[in-house]
């Protein structure tokens, strides 16, 4: 805009911080940067989440699902993501306004937990889909990269043996030209997708995972049951038969990692099936996150944080 109207860009910045913006009349400047809450944002359906808001800096993030991103999304945003010092601040919110939320999605954290039950105490829980599976996903990950540690331990014996014996080392490859280390190295994509939705060349390389690791063939198969539990469920009661099917499984397999991520599971199954029937995410708060973030690039950075957090408000409070 600057540029448009031949004017210098610093100095057009400053008089629209100091004198257009209405930044220094801001009523909220002098606790911003610890809490700033819209009440009349509240709606029934919230998500709660956590977001960097700079320099590895967490804030938690009320957001209202209703808004869609737009202006209004934003309830509250707080400094830290403890629980004690979050509740106290949502807690300004008057108890008639809280007692109308009906539902609140959120991650896996206890700390969240904690918050939503204080702070509203009629909501249903919902643990945030995506959170869950990935749980369940980086435990069939955690298996591939135990492998893969098993793989560069190999190639550097051999590659010490052959420095030994003076002869030049030449590691066996796949025919997809892959070694073993970087076999296992490039199915990490592979692993977290469905056989529908593999390409080509990821066929291949599957086929040829599975042929020479078949305990991650087995390890992918329950992620992929786990993921149908969520695609195929329509109701509480089909949620929970699938789930307790998962669990057989996941018993019968034996693996350690799968068997931390089921205990997890367990210990919130009640609010994983609350997902059931109306399928309620914390995609709204994902977003006001990426939305977040892409702010901070086009500004360059947050170098100012309270009138960082000044624009935030005007735009989604």
């Amino acid at each position: 805009m600057a540029k448009w109207n031949w004017l210098n860009g610093r100095t057009l910045e400053k008089q629209y911080k100091e004198n257009i913006s209405g930044f220094r009349e801001w009523n909220r400047l002098d606790h911003c940067e610890d809490w700033l809450l819209f009440p009349e944002n509240i709606g029934p359906r919230l998500s709660i989440d956590e977001t960097n808001l700079s320099n590895g800096e967490l804030y938690t993030i009320v957001t209202n699902k209703k808004a869609k991103g737009k202006k209004g999304v934003l309830v509250a945003i707080i400094k830290g993501t403890k629980a004690s010092d979050v509740s106290i601040i949502l807690m300004n919110i008057p108890l008639k306004e809280r007692i109308k939320v009906q539902e609140v999605t959120l991650d896996m954290s206890n700390a969240m937990d904690w918050i939503v039950r204080e702070c509203f105490p009629n909501a249903k829980k919902v643990n945030d889909r995506f959170h869950v599976q990935m749980l369940v996903s980086e435990a069939l990950q955690e298996m591939r990269i135990k492998e893969r540690w098993k793989a560069i331990d190999e190639e550097n014996d051999m590659m010490e043996q052959c420095r030994k014996e003076k002869i030049q080392y030449r590691p066996f490859t796949y025919p997809n030209v892959d070694t073993k280390k970087q076999l296992l190295a490039r199915s990490r994509y592979v692993l977290y997708r469905p056989q529908s939705k593999w390409s080509d060349s990821q066929k291949e390389r599957s086929g040829i995972l599975f042929r020479e690791f078949p305990e991650l063939k087995k390890g992918y198969e329950l992620s992929m049951m786990f993921r149908s539990f969520y695609e195929h469920s329509k109701t509480h009661e089909e949620g929970k038969e699938k789930l307790d099917n998962w669990y057989k499984k996941t018993e019968e397999k034996g693996f350690k990692s799968f068997i931390t991520a089921m205990q997890s599971v367990k210990n919130h199954e009640g609010w994983i099936l609350n997902y059931f029937p109306e399928r309620s995410t914390n995609a709204s708060a994902e977003s006001f996150n990426a939305k977040l973030k892409g702010f901070r690039s086009i500004v360059q950075g947050v170098t100012d944080k309270k009138f960082f957090l000044f624009r935030i408000a005007k735009i989604y409070g």
